[in-house]
């Protein structure tokens, strides 16, 4: 007897990854050789790797969560669904470093291998993870040639109107990332983008093996088997970075996480963040880093921001501020085009001229093989419910280490 499990509802190894948001999930009889009748008793368990991920099972899409489950699968070939979630705490640190198991009594007649695919502290990556990242980095860059000059392109003077100074910053910015993301994971499907936590120090995220260490004029070098060091934008090799603080040694001077998160319990006082700690860690830095049209020059503005979404997904879960009704989870008063719940976000809805940019680089927002939101073109409100709390099909893909489901 044989059974197939689908994560994330495919049978394709690609949506193999689960996060702390519960993932919908399928068991059905492919082979019904031995079964006892109409039905088989099948038991769901889980194996981890040595300080690998974990992963909890439910058989609803709510309800508590178990270390087993068992199931009652018809050997007529009909799907039963469940769920699979990351256990909060306890991330993957390698492709596939879960496997999950389906038994009939103690006989394994179905296993999947799975990752807990969460956004980490980069302060905190192994060397395996760091070195993965970086590789995928460098590959969608492919030293100026490489689908990377699109993000370039999307963070200029030119658009600064869509992505900042009203409500639409921490949406814009949100769906942003999450589109590098997917970019990165079609490279490299183990990794997932880790924040820069500029509130701490951050020694490891600036190594010659990480993200590089500055001279005193600013330039940016890297070791020898980094492939960052061949990093180019707007036909220029390399980056400038100069730091105004001691990356070995301290934190970027900014507002604290706790600070920030006394913003207020409303959007409209929590988006004040725009100013500090967001624009504050900006120029903590000379360089590109330190400029809205060439922020984006340099990959440590794609960490940065990070962080700068993990806030607002961290001042989320403990105001309960996901549901686009309640004005408190988002400024509803009217706003530039782009920034209200409605409004679709350029430039993936590919508008240009009038309010919009001459150009919409990139096209649509890339897919993901785990979860269908926001689709190609999102709009300001598929950002809010990006765990899916409130509606399990707006779930968008990504968690924080540090941020719970629940």
């Amino acid at each position: 007897m044989n059974v197939e499990l689908q994560i994330n509802n495919s049978s394709n190894p690609t949506g193999r990854y689960v996060s702390w948001s519960p993932s919908p999930c399928r068991v059905r009889v492919t082979n019904p050789a031995g079964a006892p009748g109409p039905t088989v008793s099948i038991r769901m368990t889980s194996t981890s790797a040595a300080g690998g991920g974990r992963v909890m099972f439910r058989r609803n899409q709510t309800g508590p969560f178990s270390n087993t489950i068992t199931l009652q699968v018809p050997t007529n070939g009909a799907s039963v669904p469940f769920f699979v979630a990351g256990r909060f705490g306890f991330p993957s640190r390698a492709d596939q470093d879960v496997r999950i198991d389906a038994r009939r009594g103690n006989t394994v007649v179905g296993t999947v291998h799975v990752m807990v695919r969460v956004r980490k502290n980069a302060n905190n990556l192994t060397p395996a993870e760091r070195d993965r990242l970086v590789a995928a980095f460098a590959q969608l860059n492919n030293q100026g040639m490489g689908r990377f000059a699109d993000f370039r392109d999307m963070h200029t003077a030119v658009s600064s109107a869509q992505a900042h100074g009203a409500k639409g910053f921490l949406p814009w910015h949100r769906a942003y990332l999450l589109d590098l993301e997917r970019e990165l994971q079609n490279i490299d499907p183990s990794v997932s983008l880790p924040y820069w936590r500029f509130d701490q120090p951050a020694p490891n995220l600036f190594t010659p093996e990480f993200f590089g260490v500055s001279d005193q004029l600013g330039t940016v070098t890297f070791s020898a088997t980094n492939p960052l060091q061949f990093w180019t934008t707007d036909g220029v090799q390399g980056i400038n970075r100069r730091p105004f603080f001691s990356t070995a040694t301290e934190p970027a001077g900014v507002a604290t996480d706790a600070e920030t998160l006394a913003l207020g319990n409303s959007y409209a006082a929590f988006r004040m963040m725009e100013s500090n700690p967001h624009a504050s860690a900006h120029v903590s830095f000379g360089g590109s880093i330190s400029s809205v049209s060439m922020a984006a020059r340099d990959p440590l503005f794609f960490l940065l921001h990070c962080n700068v979404d993990r806030l607002w997904a961290k001042w989320q879960r403990l105001n309960g501020r996901f549901d686009l009704a309640v004005a408190a989870s988002y400024d509803n008063a009217s706003a530039p085009i782009g920034h209200n719940l409605p409004d679709t976000m350029w430039p993936w809805n590919g508008i240009t001229g009038g309010t919009r940019p001459p150009t919409a680089p990139g096209g649509a927002m890339s897919a993901s093989p785990c979860v269908n939101a926001p689709g190609g073109e999102p709009q300001v409100q598929q950002t809010l419910d990006y765990q899916g709390t409130l509606n399990a099909a707006s779930r968008l893909g990504f968690d924080y280490d540090d941020v719970t489901f629940a």
